[in-house]
């Protein structure tokens, strides 16, 4: 997904429920720090971005989106992307993370104020997920320089997660850093 296809989902989701106070927590987060032309191939290629609201107690606004321009719906078939609704507990992060947040800064996502996870909580949220697309979102970050495994480590300490699974991300970067280093 491009920066103007994010924007054109923010655009909508605001739209859709009336409220531009968007929080994107999925991969397309990245499109908030980087470019996509700075950024390699799997930190972009995904045609979905997950569109959560900081005032949706109970997901209705989240279910608006999935039902307006969701995976399936016409705006997907028209687009080729759509807007996945999710919860903002959706994600396992950081303690801290939203005094981190980034803004989607663009001028075209208007009437949308969305705020993007910054990239080390997002690779963090990533490996809690554990899938094979997200570490392999997580090494292609890792591999252009665009993350810092030492700051990965800081904020895989900080997850509020399970000891087991804060355990697996830390072992995980630390694996992550030993490749690095000895590719360089």
């Amino acid at each position: 997904m491009r920066r103007g296809e994010l924007a054109h989902i923010l655009r909508a989701a605001a739209r859709i429920v009336g409220d531009g106070d968007i929080l994107i927590i999925g991969s397309q987060a990245i499109l908030a720090t980087y470019d996509e032309d700075e950024l390699p191939a799997e930190a972009w290629r995904s045609v979905e971005a997950d569109v959560a609201f900081f005032d949706d107690p109970v997901n209705n606004k989240s279910d608006h989106v999935d039902g307006a321009i969701g995976e399936d719906s016409p705006f997907h078939s028209t687009h080729g992307i759509y807007g996945q609704g999710v919860s903002v507990s959706t994600a396992v992060l950081p303690a801290g993370w939203r005094e981190r947040l980034v803004p989607f800064e663009r001028g075209d996502d208007e009437p949308s104020r969305a705020k993007c996870l910054d990239a080390h909580d997002l690779v963090c949220a990533k490996l809690v997920a554990g899938r094979e697309k997200d570490f392999a979102f997580a090494s292609a970050l890792i591999d252009a320089d665009l993350v810092s495994c030492g700051l990965l480590l800081e904020r895989a300490r900080l997850l509020e997660a399970i000891p087991a699974i804060r355990g697996r991300v830390v072992a995980w970067i630390e694996s992550a850093s030993r490749r690095r280093d000895a590719h360089s």
